[in-house]
């Protein structure tokens, strides 16, 4: 296999990340305990804005919990977009609820809202949205929604460390909200994940449950059931550096979004809309060709010179396990003629012009 010149993602570890795994090694803390744990935590829920978090193994482990600690189960159903990373809906599926599809909305690619009520009904607990690629959910929206309808707001923002709504950073508006820091996350632990809210007894309960639901009393005495949830003390050192580089990286990153934008704009290309109430993160730089026949083109074309791309995800509503017959049109346009570019923080400008120059070359064949 050919090795990629220019891969879709690698992480930027240009900080502490390397000085604070060896102080876990030298220090013999490399499990779920340990300094680094309690200070991720603290120094993530400040950075973001929100008053609690506690962290978990990954990403689907957060949405999985949140789910678990809001009560949800067998024969409730949450509101999902199709068109997000499966992690959102097989989580609903592991407690036993129902996700129930929305269809996008086509300039943010998210959930939209104006759909969200026709699929309300008397087994509805809550509403799970996602941020995808680092784009801001109308969030307004779905706020008066749950609070009419009485329903949990949960905010995935799994792809959105760092995108703004209103001037918020996303992850502070759900009644629960979760994040991934897989290795290809804007920050990254290699694997890993939080869990943060404005309710403390959410968050409380939520760290009681990760950690088998041991009793704070009594060694070794469960009370109840729980999990093995817990994040390392090594993964949260690498996350306590990263948190330290973030406004850097963030900075780099809507940089190349920028470039993008600049070197594509005379192609027929469109960009994911970064609106007037949005700051776009930019987790991933999405584009979408005018039909998939033009977007497979395209992969290959930059296959040939050495850059990697990533297909849109596939809409959730045709994979086998969740197949229902129902049709969300824009979701599936989106997923057919969508790609994303690579998008990670080492990337020159004269790498995003190469790889933009390829793609102008691709549309003339």
């Amino acid at each position: 296999m050919t090795k990629n010149l220019i891969p879709v993602y690698q992480p930027f570890l240009a900080g502490n990340e390397k000085k604070y795994v060896v102080e876990c090694l030298d220090t013999t803390w490399i499990s779920s305990k340990g300094k680094f744990v309690c200070r991720f935590e603290e120094e993530f829920v400040k950075f973001i804005g929100v008053a609690h978090g506690t962290s978990v193994s990954n990403g689907t482990v957060a949405l999985h919990l949140a789910l678990y600690t809001l009560g949800i189960g067998p024969g409730d159903e949450v509101i999902v977009p199709s068109l997000t990373y499966i992690a959102s809906a097989n989580a609903i599926a592991y407690v036993g609820a129902t996700p129930v599809f929305v269809d996008s909305d086509d300039s943010s690619w998210n959930i939209d809202p104006a759909l969200i009520v026709a699929k309300i009904s008397s087994k509805t607990k809550a509403i799970l949205f996602v941020h995808l690629y680092g784009a801001t959910c109308h969030i307004d929206s779905i706020a008066i929604i749950c609070k009419q309808h009485q329903l949990f707001l949960i905010e995935d923002a799994a792809e959105a460390f760092g995108s703004k709504y209103r001037g918020q950073y996303a992850g502070g508006f759900g009644d629960i909200s979760t994040f991934s820091f897989f290795g290809n996350k804007t920050i990254t632990t290699g694997e890993g994940g939080m869990i943060v809210s404005n309710h403390k007894a959410l968050i409380e309960r939520a760290a009681y449950l990760k950690s088998q639901a041991v009793s704070p009393n009594l060694e070794y005495w469960h009370d109840e059931i729980g999990f093995n949830f817990r994040m390392t003390n090594i993964a949260a050192a690498i996350g306590v550096a990263q948190l330290e580089q973030a406004p850097k990286i963030l900075h780099k990153k809507r940089e190349l979004a920028a470039w993008y934008r600049g070197y594509l704009a005379d192609t027929s290309l469109v960009f994911q809309l970064d609106s007037e109430y949005s700051l776009h993160s930019y987790w991933m730089v999405s584009i979408l060709a005018k039909e998939r026949n033009e977007r497979d083109k395209i992969r290959q074309y930059l296959k040939s010179h050495g850059i990697e791309t990533r297909p849109l995800f596939y809409p959730v509503h045709i994979m086998p396990m969740f197949k229902s017959g129902d049709t969300y049109a824009v979701a599936e346009s989106l997923s057919g003629r969508g790609l994303s570019l690579p998008s990670y923080p080492g990337l020159t400008r004269e790498q995003v012009c190469y790889v933009s120059s390829m793609i102008i070359e691709s549309l003339k064949m």
